[in-house]
């Protein structure tokens, strides 16, 4: 690795370490008056503060960045979270805030904590037992704020079903990792798109469409990240193993035809129109370099993932903060336009993405 890239890279990564805790109890406004406005006491409100899907994306991001270096710090860090959390009270279960729960389960397992284990298998029984489903058996993508009836997101993924592929792994659980496999198919077969292998962001069973039909950056970023890291977690029969990586390997050959010539991805992955965006730019890039890594993708698609680096170094400020990040993104349900209009926010994703994509850089060298 080129010596001043590397010393950049480890400057960043010292810099997005130390803001990460001011991101991770930044209030969230916007959601915090949705969920007044619902009329949804304050006392819950408060469990959902700081358990939710932007949180739990950003400490699945710190925990990779723990498993990496080993410095107890960054682990007091995530155990520090935690047992503030079950002091707090955790919220209602949906599938944002299941997110939290795949670092907690790795943090479990490596520190034997029984009490955030016997949190994880409670949430993990619930996912089986009572999870809402659409038609077919599909996670029903429910919210802490929206019920989304019989509604399949591409965030469910990474979301939930990687927490359960993971619990699968911790607990030697079939019946968990074969319904983690069928989510995977069941979302594949109504969200990626046959002509193009991107996927939308969403189906409706009701209207039977995929809403705006969207090709929405970061939402094709969870699978891009997710696809490996699910490979990574649990052990699939060959033909499960080839049919992920097939819709992979499908998804990356259209990605590259829309990469700007500075590495980075639009908001709108195939209108040009809409603005460049970080977290999914570092999601690609970490999920095609991870692909690259675990031999599911030849070896040329690493320069894809190299070509945006100097741009998201550029886009870590002097505090850390990663910026030209698309804050939170509902559904876009009538008008691609839609997405154009989501604002640009440091959010705690933007973060876990950035480092799940420079360590990924730091694991291979550049070539």
């Amino acid at each position: 690795m080129q010596k001043q890239i590397a010393e950049s890279i480890e400057q960043k990564f010292a810099l997005l370490a130390e803001s990460f805790q001011k991101v991770l109890y930044e209030d969230d406004v916007t959601f915090i008056e949705n969920m007044r406005k619902k009329n949804v006491p304050e006392q819950e409100i408060k469990k959902y503060e700081f358990w939710e899907w932007t949180q739990g994306v950003g400490l699945y991001g710190f925990w990779k960045y723990f498993d990496f270096t080993h410095n107890t710090k960054y682990l007091d860090i995530l155990t520090e979270y935690y047992d503030r959390q079950l002091k707090v009270g955790l919220p209602g279960k949906n599938v944002n805030t299941v997110a939290p729960l795949l670092p907690m389960s790795y943090v479990a397992e490596y520190t034997g904590n029984a009490a955030y284990m016997a949190v994880c298998e409670e949430w993990a029984e619930w996912i089986m037992k009572s999870f809402p489903r659409t038609l077919e058996g599909g996670f029903q993508h429910i919210t802490s704020d929206s019920v989304n009836e019989q509604e399949l997101w591409d965030d469910t993924l990474f979301m939930t079903v990687l927490f359960l592929a993971n619990m699968s792994r911790i607990k030697k659980n079939d019946a968990y990792r074969q319904e983690a496999v069928y989510q995977f198919l069941a979302h594949a077969k109504y969200l990626a798109d046959g002509r193009t292998g991107l996927w939308y962001h969403g189906w409706t069973f009701k209207d039977m469409n995929n809403f705006a039909g969207a090709f929405w950056g970061r939402g094709n970023c969870w699978i891009t990240a997710a696809i490996p890291d699910f490979l990574s977690m649990v052990e699939c029969t060959p033909a499960e193993r080839r049919y992920l990586v097939q819709l992979l390997l499908r998804q990356v050959d259209s990605l590259v035809k829309y990469q700007e010539p500075n590495g980075m991805w639009h908001t709108l992955i195939d209108d040009p129109s809409s603005y460049v965006e970080s977290s999914a730019t570092c999601g690609f890039a970490y999920g095609i370099m991870r692909a690259v890594a675990m031999h599911l993708i030849p070896e040329s698609y690493r320069t894809y993932a190299e070509k945006p680096l100097a741009a998201i170094l550029r886009n870590i400020d002097d505090a850390g903060v990663v910026q030209q990040v698309s804050y939170g993104t509902p559904m876009g349900r009538t008008d691609k336009d839609f997405y154009k209009q989501i604002p640009i926010k440091a959010m705690p994703y933007g973060q876990a993405l950035a480092i799940l994509y420079l360590l990924e850089v730091i694991k291979g060298g550049l070539k």
